[in-house]
């Protein structure tokens, strides 16, 4: 029996030592906001660098602006990681991130009731974050903004990056995106 616990420490410890180089996240944000998404993030080989995409079921959550919302987000993400990054932790580091996403979905309309609208708006972003993990548990957060074109809705809110609504201003071509994700490292 000691002999079988030395081994499966030894193991354990062996698949512990391996660098963790993709990741199955969560944005922790998104139920509040109507929406569920699930990314996938792979480390680039030899690079500071990931990819990630991104889906989202917009229905999937909390409907905080009570329009029946009902379609999805597509993302995809390229970070670049410039600090807190080594070979040993390729998921971890402080990041500048260039991200489009498209959001398309129907909603019912406040502004002509008992219409269904579409809302359909696409982006290309530049964020800023950190991603930091331990062992298996991984969180990433980040903010940042960039031109938005296409069919906006009446909340301005696209369930992956919000347009311009901030100041008491609102701009249908400036979009933002800020939040967090959780997710298992493997």
């Amino acid at each position: 029996m000691k002999k079988f616990l030395i081994l499966l420490a030894a193991i354990t410890a062996g698949f512990a030592a391996k660098a963790q180089t993709a990741a199955v996240k969560i944005t922790f944000l998104s139920w509040l906001t109507g929406s569920t998404k699930v990314s996938y993030e792979k480390a680039l080989p030899g690079r500071a660098q990931t990819a990630e995409i991104c889906a989202s079921l917009i229905c999937a959550g909390y409907d905080k602006y009570d329009n029946n919302p009902l379609g999805f987000t597509t993302r995809y993400a390229h970070k670049f990681f410039f600090a807190l990054h080594d070979e040993d932790h390729p998921l971890r580091g402080a990041y500048l991130r260039p991200e489009a996403i498209w959001s398309r979905y129907k909603y019912d309309s406040h502004e002509t009731p008992g219409v269904r609208k579409l809302a359909n708006m696409g982006t290309v972003i530049a964020t800023a974050g950190i991603q930091w993990n331990w062992n298996h548990f991984l969180a990433d957060a980040w903010f940042g903004g960039g031109p938005a074109f296409g069919t906006p809705s009446e909340t301005l809110y696209h369930h992956g990056f919000a347009l311009w609504n901030y100041l008491g201003t609102t701009n249908e071509h400036i979009a933002m995106s800020f939040s967090i994700r959780l997710g298992y490292c493997f």
